[in-house]
Parts: C-alpha cells; sequence; structure tokens
C-alpha cells in the first residue's frame, strides 16, 4: 500500500475523487463505519451542483442512507387493507417513471433476489406489493425491511441502466455514479451476488458514466475488486485527531481471499457491536472450509472445548447454535447478548489457534461474559 494522501475535509477529498476519474472509469472506496462514506457521497455530488430551483443542474446519481427516504411506507391505519410504498415525485429520481415502463424494466432485476411482485401507479407515485402463497395471490402487502431494501436497490440499478443509454433523455444529465454500501447486513452470499451483478453491469462496454463505490463490508470490497480489475482502489481512514482523512492506495492484486475477507468482516462486527443472526451463517462457512483443509470430516473441530468444560456442555452449546437455523438476508435481526457471547467466544478462540496476519486483526477480539 502506498503513502497516504490527507485531505482537510470531505469537500477536499471529494474533488480529489472527481480529479481522479477523468483518467479511471471506476473507483472503489474501502473505510469503516463512522468514517464518513455517506458524507463524503453528498460531498462528491454537491459540487457538481449548479444553479438552484428550477434551473438547478447536477451530474451525480447516487445510491446511499438517503436514497430509501426517497420511498414512505403508508400503511392505511383506517382501513388496513391498502399498504403501499409511496414515492417522492418531486425527485429527479423518477424522471420519466410512467413513459419508461419501469415495472418491466425493475422486475427482472429484483426476480434475482426476492419472491414477491410489486406495480407500481404512476397517477398516485406508489408501489404495491404482492406475493404468491399456496397459487394464491395476495396483494397490498406489506414487505420486510430487508425486502424493501432490496427493491430500492433494484429499483436504483435500473434507472442506472436508462442512464447508461445515451438515447433516454430523462437521465441524460448523469455523468457520474456514486454508490454507498448498496445493502447492508449482507450475508457471504449474497455479497457476492450482489457484487458480481454490479460489476457485470459497470462494465458494459457502452457505457461512458464514472463510478465511486464505497462499502465497509469488505467481502463486498473484495469481491469487486477480483471483478474490476481495473478500477483504482483506497482506503479511507480519519486521521488520529478526527478533523481531516487521509487517502491510501490499494496496489496488491487481491486485497483479500474470499475466506479472510469474511473473516475480516466477522471480526468489524465483533468489534463494533453490530452482531447479527446470519452472521452465524458466515461464521460456520469459515469454519466448514477451515475443517475440510485440515481433513476433518465436521466443523466441530474447529471449536475449542474449554479446561473448564470437561463433560463438553458448553462445546455441544456452541456446535449447536452453529448447526441449526439458516438465518435470512431479508430478515436480519440483532443477536440475543447470550448468542453474542458465544459467537465472540468461537471467533476468539479460533482467530489465536491458528496464525492469520495480525494487520488484519489488530484487537484480540474479547470472549468475555460467556454464559
Amino acid at each position: 500500500m502506498k503513502p497516504g494522501q490527507p485531505f482537510a475535509d470531505l469537500a477536499a477529498l471529494g474533488s480529489h475523487l472527481r480529479q481522479e476519474l477523468e483518467n479511471k472509469k471506476t473507483i472503489l472506496l474501502y473505510a469503516y463505519n463512522g468514517t464518513g462514506k455517506t458524507r463524503l457521497s453528498m460531498a462528491f455530488k454537491d459540487i457538481g451542483k449548479q444553479g438552484e430551483g428550477e434551473d438547478e443542474k447536477r451530474d451525480t446519481l447516487y445510491f446511499n442512507a438517503f436514497t430509501e427516504d426517497l420511498f414512505h411506507w403508508d400503511n392505511d391505519l383506517e382501513g388496513d387493507n391498502d399498504r403501499r410504498l409511496t414515492l417522492n415525485a418531486a425527485s429527479r429520481f423518477f424522471a420519466g417513471l410512467a413513459e419508461l415502463e419501469m415495472d418491466n424494466r425493475i422486475r427482472p432485476l429484483l426476480q434475482r433476489y426476492a419472491d414477491f411482485d410489486f406495480r407500481i401507479d404512476t397517477q398516485e407515485w406508489a408501489v404495491r406489493f404482492s406475493r404468491t402463497v399456496d397459487g394464491q395471490v395476495i396483494d397490498n402487502i406489506k414487505v420486510s425491511r430487508g425486502e424493501e431494501n432490496i427493491f430500492v436497490w433494484c429499483f436504483f440499478l435500473a434507472v442506472v441502466e436508462l442512464a447508461m443509454d445515451p438515447e433516454i433523455e430523462a437521465y441524460r444529465w448523469v455523468k457520474y455514479l456514486y454508490i454507498d454500501d448498496p445493502i447492508s447486513s449482507l450475508d457471504e452470499h449474497n455479497a457476492i451476488a450482489v457484487a458480481n451483478h454490479l460489476a457485470q453491469l459497470l462494465k458494459r462496454p457502452e457505457s461512458k458514466l464514472k463510478t465511486v463505490l464505497s462499502t465497509h463490508h469488505t467481502l463486498f470490497f473484495n469481491v469487486l475488486c477480483n471483478e474490476l480489475k481495473n478500477a483504482k482502489r483506497y482506503f479511507i481512514n480519519k486521521n488520529s485527531t478526527g478533523s481531516s482523512y487521509v487517502l491510501r492506495e490499494e496496489t496488491g492484486d487481491t486485497p483479500f481471499f474470499h475466506h479472510v475477507a469474511a473473516l475480516a468482516e466477522l471480526y468489524q462486527a465483533a468489534q463494533e457491536d453490530r452482531l447479527f443472526t446470519h452472521h452465524f451463517n458466515m461464521l460456520r462457512t469459515i469454519l466448514e472450509k477451515t475443517a475440510s483443509f485440515h481433513g476433518h470430516k465436521n466443523f466441530s473441530v474447529c471449536i475449542k472445548q474449554q479446561e473448564d468444560d470437561p463433560d463438553g456442555i458448553l462445546h455441544a452449546r456452541l456446535i449447536n447454535i452453529l448447526s441449526h437455523g439458516n438465518y435470512s438476508l431479508y430478515e436480519p435481526q440483532q443477536m440475543l447478548d447470550e448468542n453474542k457471547a458465544y459467537f465472540r467466544k468461537i471467533l476468539h478462540d479460533f482467530l489465536n489457534r491458528y496464525p492469520f496476519n495480525p494487520e488484519l486483526f489488530p484487537q484480540a477480539v474479547e470472549a468475555t461474559g460467556t454464559p
């Protein structure tokens, strides 16, 4: 990794990224949560704004935490029947909604990830969802938060496809794409699937758009690096005082192998106390690969049995937790405190048992509080 380049604020960093894109098509940014990734995306977008009101011109189509604010639920609290997701009609994000048949553009994208359907009412600026159960169509359902996020993401991808087409006037103003953490709380499989799909879209030769992608998700970043080999890759850090930023270029051929990237993601999740139930799936996958590499048939050999657990009661409990449940991306649930303690114990013992690069895991994952 090359020495870092300092920037006084996010506006200066955003200007630098625009300069980099004069000679590059894609930039990949990795940064931990709280570094300022979302605020950087807004600073980048604001640099391209000119004029005010009806005369305002922009050049950046962005996806970040604020994109979800363009969609708002009307739950029909009185009738409890006509549930719909309303759209912000004033946003240029929805330009040409009726004329461009967005339903037919979104649906093939959504079918990659979800089993529900939808219809867009261009008169009411609303989306209604449905799902087929046992051959019966159930209308006006309220999808889960995770499913809503998937729908918004696919809506954005459909808009990107339109922005790539120079014949589509509604999105001809788009020169840059800025995508910040497209989907949070991804499990290992879905992180790879979404990253691969996005990379294939951005590699279309007919596209002239310049793109910045930022994420805290190690595995997602790793897959993008492998798929977009010509992209510039950077790590963003705050300086010690937190008042300025450092941009470091990553020049290695491969930032991480997939299993190490997934392990680094779990390590970071444990450090930041943002552990979800599907992280058990990721950890079990890593243990299974490790056991297989060492010639064992079962991942249980990778879970340390403590000296104060001679009967193996705790050991059996830990294996049982990892052996049952296929936790879903679409229904992410925070772990119970008891299971957080179990998770940290397994991860702590695993990292101390096998000689991984200590630079990737600078602090030991504390296994305190184990029931």
